[in-house]
């Protein structure tokens, strides 16, 4: 569905300029998270020991299509489960891409159900044309399995897969799928026109089918632009015998140049990668960083700086300070320009910096342990996932 908002183009493909996340919440048929359901995974949490996530509190993540089902599903003791993905081919992983990955772990946490994870290598081959061939996707992939891996999933109740590698498998549920959705259907939600492939048309049916690898209410962590996929899958669920899929969706990390567009892997020198150096993140945050301060030291100290436009005051509003009395005076200092510009920026490269060298441990440490193979096939749920009949399912 091509959604032009504020001059922006949002589809589940590309996201461009500024974004409206106001009238996207029409536009992709989708509520606000309200402050019962984001009580209950507080309590959920606590009870498990754990705090209330960041990206909830901070509303980070802050649209739903159901989640209140889910949540009433989880209450009477209802199967639930949870599905999301990363499509390889069209650069390095960054940082807001650990973002939904981040957040399905909180999930599985609180509510200790499986998890799918698509790892879809035919996407970008047939939504981008400079990628021409399926091999081209490859090497990312490898690198994009290593760092999902370094999440801290739990092994026995995650199946991760490659699309092209399983499609055997579920082809029959593709099928299915295919058959419900008419070209006017995917026309609309998706904009399809005449110089689309077939392959386009067809893939939203690959990407749907984990909707349905098991009975229940199944619960899609993933930002905003690929809920057109999940609101077309609520058409026919009901008819194949499944429930109708729930989504819970995030906004966009900013990129380093600007607070209201989308980091890209496309702008190496706009996005933190998860494979950085600590003085790749100083360089690229001192360099390219969007201030909201002054234009000038003595205008700053006179007018303070902008926290809604500053990149590092919103990076660490939403991914670094849980504190909401640290935050509060971080922004009352920058406000009245006690709190210069640069000072923010060193704050948040130390933030950075560790975060980025803790994945990069925990990658390391899942590459050594091989949890991607117990991931992909031995664990209980691959296990079970690679022997499951989908023609008898």
């Amino acid at each position: 569905m091509e959604n032009k908002i504020s001059n922006s183009q949002v589809t589940p493909w590309d996201v461009s300029d500024v974004v409206d996340y106001e009238k996207l919440l029409v536009e992709f048929g989708v509520k606000r998270i309200d402050d019962e359901d984001k009580a209950y995974l507080s309590s959920l949490a606590k009870k498990k020991g754990v705090k209330e996530h960041l990206f909830l509190k901070r509303n980070l993540f802050y649209a739903q299509m159901d989640l209140k089902k889910t949540i009433q599903d989880h209450r009477d003791g209802k199967p639930i489960f949870l599905y999301t993905g990363r499509s390889p081919g069209s650069g390095h992983m960054h940082l807001g891409h650990l973002i939904p990955f981040e957040f399905t772990k909180y999930l599985q946490d609180l509510f200790d159900c499986n998890l799918y994870i698509e790892i879809p290598d035919d996407e970008k081959f047939l939504f981008k044309k400079k990628i021409t061939s399926i091999s081209d996707v490859i090497e990312f992939m490898k690198e994009d399995l290593a760092h999902v891996s370094a999440i801290g999933f739990d092994p026995d109740k995650t199946f991760i897969f490659r699309t092209t590698e399983f499609i055997k498998q579920m082809y029959p549920l593709v099928l299915e799928t295919a058959k419900r959705i008419t070209f006017s259907q995917a026309r609309n939600t998706f904009g399809f026109e005449g110089q689309s492939n077939i392959g386009q048309v067809f893939y939203p049916a690959i990407q749907i089918v984990p909707t349905f690898f098991q009975k229940g209410q199944c619960l899609i962590p993933c930002a905003i632009d690929q809920n057109p996929y999940f609101l077309l899958q609520r058409d026919f669920a009901k008819k194949m015998g499944y429930e109708k899929n729930a989504t819970i969706l995030s906004k966009f990390l900013p990129a380093l140049n600007g607070p209201k567009g989308k980091m890209s892997a496309s702008n190496e020198e706009q996005a933190i990668l998860l494979t950085d150096s600590p003085k790749q993140i100083q360089k690229k945050i001192n360099k390219h960083a969007f201030s909201g301060g002054g234009a000038t030291l003595e205008e700053h100290r006179e007018y303070g700086g902008n926290c809604e436009i500053d990149v590092s005051f919103q990076w660490l509003n939403i991914l670094f300070i849980d504190s909401d009395n640290e935050i509060a005076n971080l922004r009352k200092s920058y406000e009245s320009g006690d709190l210069l510009s640069g000072e923010l920026k060193k704050i948040l490269i130390e933030k950075v910096q560790e975060k980025i060298q803790f994945h990069q441990i925990m990658r390391e440490k899942a590459i050594e342990e091989d949890l991607l193979e117990r991931y992909m096939y031995s664990g209980s749920l691959a296990k079970e996932m690679w022997n499951k009949d989908f023609m008898n399912n």
